[in-house]
């Protein structure tokens, strides 16, 4: 179970790599890069749809160089976890709930036997949704939150009601287990750069694309029906006004201002009711912002590191200072 490197992407020296056991049985591949010294705690990566861990090599050594320990984790169906459907091109969950069971597969096998405190949580896209439910369910395992474009809500749906009763129709008609209308196994990132809506970096582009190629076992192409039902169902939870409120993890949403994947808007609306959290929205940034421009990132590591690990203890209101801090971080590199 080797990682997959390329000599401009190599994996970080040190890693550990290793399977856990969902509740129901699944194995899910994860890896761990021990903390280096002066530890700050471990950052766990929860990653979006469709994605996996080698595609992270480059945020994980900047984690490292920050001296926290890394884990990163292949939710099931992705990546060289197990897959449920016997087509392994497709995306395919039932219930978002089982990737709760995945991550706390992940937190009593892996972060608590072996990983320092504090514990903080970095979510992409759909692993954003995931983090938000178990926050707000009171059963998130971390300190703090980091959020890249979590999904909130999808972009751009002309007729939202008629696609959310139109996943739930089929999935009563039991076609749950086949593709989206429209879907194939064809990965996201065979499409030309050109056509692409995840970055604006042509490199970080083909760099993952590069990876597939080399490993297509990684790859999975899009979602099923039955997934496309669970996210609606799961994201029908965060337009409830009380939602956010009542979620106390103090949590740091970077949403994209170019974003075709997600909707920013809505992502807005939902942060600006968090009690302990802040949406910073980099402007021009496409929805995968880790996989950006270098002037993207920037803006993005300068917000991480005024958020995590966050203020000392006794201090007043520290998780709402640490995101005031992150904003200011952004605007003095606006404004030198």
């Amino acid at each position: 179970m080797e990682l997959v490197s390329l000599d401009h992407n190599s994996a970080p020296p040190g890693a550990i790599l290793g399977m856990v056991w969902a509740a129901d049985g699944t194995n899910l591949r994860f890896a761990r890069w021990p903390c280096p010294d002066a530890c700050r705690g471990t950052v766990t990566i929860l990653t979006g749809r469709a994605e996996f861990i080698e595609k992270y090599f480059e945020t994980i050594g900047e984690l490292l160089a920050r001296n926290f320990e890394v884990v990163i984790m292949d939710w099931r169906g992705q990546g060289l976890s197990d897959r449920p459907l016997k087509h392994r091109g497709k995306g395919h969950v039932d219930d978002f709930a089982t990737y709760a069971s995945d991550l706390a597969a992940l937190e009593k096998q892996v972060l608590r036997n072996f990983c320092p405190k504090p514990w903080f949580a970095l979510g992409h896209s759909m692993a954003g949704a995931v983090l938000l439910a178990e926050a707000r369910a009171g059963h998130s395992p971390f300190a703090r939150i980091v959020l890249t474009a979590p999904m909130i809500d999808l972009h751009g749906l002309r007729f939202p009601r008629g696609a959310r009763g139109l996943a739930r129709g089929l999935v009563w008609l039991g076609l749950g287990r086949a593709f989206m209308p429209g879907g194939s196994s064809k990965p996201v990132m065979t499409k030309s750069f050109e056509s692409n809506v995840l970055t604006s970096d042509a490199a970080r582009y083909a760099r993952t694309a590069k990876i597939l190629e080399l490993a297509p076992q990684l790859a999975i192409g899009d979602p099923t029906i039955r997934w496309v039902h669970a996210a609606f169902r799961i994201m029908r939870q965060f337009r409830d006004p009380e939602y956010a409120p009542r979620t106390v993890t103090p949590i740091l949403i970077l949403a994209a201002g170019a974003d075709e994947v997600v909707d920013t808007s809505a992502t807005e609306r939902f942060a600006s009711r968090l009690k302990a959290g802040r949406c910073i929205i980099l402007p021009h940034a496409r929805h995968e912002l880790l996989m950006e421009r270098d002037s993207i990132r920037t803006q993005f590591w300068a917000a991480f590191d005024a958020f995590v690990p966050g203020s000392a203890p006794g201090d007043t209101h520290p998780a709402n200072k640490a995101t005031r801090d992150a904003g200011r971080n952004l605007a003095h590199l606006a404004n030198p």
